[in-house]
């Protein structure tokens, strides 16, 4: 039987799930650089040959802790799903002899590279500079029109984004965007291979978005991701994800798989990732690819990804088109063929849809709770209200304990600051989108009071 290296960090789909799909492909050897969540440690042993963990701590070099792993169990793979892991993964394979994303994999991660490589082949993106200093992200905001944003170049998640909006903004969101950089790596949420990435950023201008142009149905967000992969240096598109709108400045609140647009409409967003992923130069990866929808048809490219969408994006894709990607993936690294498709797959070649929502103590309309609460999966499934023929569920490994307070928003950290993951199922994108608004508008009245504190700003 074929022998797979999987790499588990944090972030990136569940790892309960992409786990027990490579383990049904070949037998698997898991090299741990972040504890597992509890829900998986005890079945990560039943599926794996052998879990090996790895701390940063310990002093290896990164790329030399997996490439000797892999040669210790023989892997003729070695797979990750993880963001913060997907440099150091492709460097390994490379030095292996194996299928991996290539030494380009750090152009879709660095977003200083990557948007280099977007503006030297004119692909539509917001006007940016890469900064590392306060100085220059002065020097920065002088040249660009504001309101601007600063992210970090290696981070994920939304995390530390600030929203400048005059010059007098941009001491204090420096600031504070260094600092939960700081607090994300302290939570294993920061890059794993490349020392210092907390102190690289980009400012880039916000560009103006209009879904009303683009959707089939009220209630989405003004961008999309589309989800592919490539293979042996071509791309081949999966599908586009839509979502709705995010909360301020820029948190991710729900996926809906798949987007309701329409035919036009997606084949042009889908055209427009295919040019951002061949301008990158990756050999063998998953992508995902966020691109803005502007009014009268204009897009700008956000990021793209060397690896499948995080959250629920890959069980969604499961669910409602049949594909199986991170075991399609595995078969792939391990020399097969699996039967891609052969275009973009649209509402139509869809039954169903799903999507996943982030719960954040924060309104419908952007604003935060009033009062603390705390989680209790148990009653959000049971009286969260839904249509008729809808079903949700909360991912175990994505949520807070039951009787955990549910944290207090903070914009700067984004995701960081959830309390969970919920998944629900419904007949069409459309429906998805209504009972997550439904959702949201009662989880702080059908959620149990946290007598012990009160919120706060």
């Amino acid at each position: 039987m074929s022998k797979v290296l999987y790499v588990h960090a944090k972030g990136g789909p569940p790892v309960g799930h992409a786990l027990a799909r490579v383990a049904a492909r070949s037998a698997v050897h898991l090299l741990a650089l972040s504890e597992l969540p509890a829900t998986v440690a005890e079945r990560a042993a039943g599926l794996c040959d052998s879990v090996v963990t790895h701390a940063a701590s310990e002093g290896r070099d990164l790329v030399d802790a997996i490439t000797a792993r892999a040669r210790e169990v023989g892997a003729e793979a070695v797979v990750t799903f993880s963001e913060y892991a997907v440099v150091a993964v492709a460097e390994a394979s490379r030095r292996s002899g194996l299928r991996g994303a290539g030494p380009a994999a750090a152009l879709a991660r660095d977003k200083r590279l990557m948007r280099a490589a977007w503006e030297r082949r004119g692909i539509p993106q917001p006007r940016f500079r890469a900064v590392t200093t306060a100085a220059e992200l002065e020097r920065a905001a002088a040249e660009l029109s504001f309101p601007l944003l600063l992210k970090a170049a290696w981070s994920a998640g939304s995390t530390a984004h600030q929203i400048i909006e005059t010059p007098g903004d941009v001491q204090n969101a420096w600031q504070r965007s260094r600092a939960v950089m700081a607090e994300s790596a302290l939570l294993g949420l920061a890059e794993l291979h490349v020392a210092g990435a907390g102190e690289d950023f980009i400012v880039e201008e916000i560009v103006s978005g209009c879904a009303e142009e683009w959707f089939d149905g009220s209630g989405w967000g003004d961008y999309v991701s589309v989800e592919g992969v490539v293979v042996g240096g071509v791309f081949r598109p999966v599908c586009v994800s839509g979502r709705m709108p995010t909360v301020a400045p820029f948190t991710e609140r729900a996926g809906i798989t798949p987007a309701a647009l329409g035919s036009e409409a997606q084949d042009r967003i889908v055209e427009l990732a295919r040019r951002a992923v061949d301008a990158l130069g990756l050999e063998d990866c998953g992508t995902h690819t966020e691109i803005k929808l502007g009014s009268d048809g204009r897009m700008w490219v956000i990021e793209t990804a060397a690896r499948f969408g995080g959250a629920m994006t890959v069980p969604q894709i499961e669910q409602v088109f049949g594909l199986d990607l991170a075991g399609m993936f595995t078969d792939h690294l391990l020399g097969g063929s699996p039967a891609w498709p052969d275009r973009a797959l649209a509402p139509q070649d869809a039954v169903g849809a799903a999507g996943s929502l982030v719960v954040l103590a924060v309104n419908g309309d952007g604003s935060p709770w009033t009062r603390r609460h705390l989680w209790d999966s148990a009653t959000v499934v049971r009286s969260a209200p839904l249509g008729a023929g809808s079903t949700l569920s909360v991912v175990a490994e994505s949520a807070l304990p039951d009787g955990a307070p549910v944290p207090v928003y903070d914009p700067a950290a984004g995701a960081n600051t959830m309390a969970a993951v919920c998944l629900l199922s419904a007949d069409r994108p459309q429906t998805v989108v209504r009972d997550f608004a439904a959702v949201v508008d009662a989880l702080p009245r059908i959620l149990p009071t946290d007598v012990t504190e009160e919120a706060r700003a």
